[in-house]
């Protein structure tokens, strides 16, 4: 028995859906508790999103110019994969795995220990 071939009417589909994601994490970013009054940017970056903000503790950035916050990539079966970035390494880090939309957007939006809006 072969696979079925996959629908090329497949992808419009798929395409609304990972921009209903994209709409769930700006909704999410305007309850943050960190930074409230400047508007962070939400991008595709690589399979993910990329949740860049101004920074404006010039903790990272002296002129208080633009950084990446957060890397939220899907897995598998509706879990996520959740990065902050390691401004003084430059790299992303993973904070949690197999977490729920929902669960990372929490993650990002409480942030007690300013590991995603420094």
């Amino acid at each position: 028995m072969q696979a079925a071939a996959p629908d090329r009417h497949d992808a419009p589909a798929r395409s609304r859906v990972v921009e209903l994601d994209g709409a769930r994490i700006r909704r999410a970013l305007r309850e943050r508790r960190r930074y409230r009054y400047v508007q962070p940017r939400v991008r595709r970056l690589g399979l993910g999103w990329l949740v860049s903000s101004p920074n404006c503790s010039r903790n990272i950035d002296p002129l208080g110019g633009e950084i990446p916050v957060a890397w939220l990539v899907p897995a598998s079966h509706g879990c996520w994969l959740l990065h902050a970035h390691d401004h003084a390494q430059g790299c992303w880090v993973l904070k949690a795995a197999g977490v729920t939309l929902a669960q990372a957007l929490q993650q990002v939006c409480e942030d007690p220990r300013r590991e995603f809006w420094p």
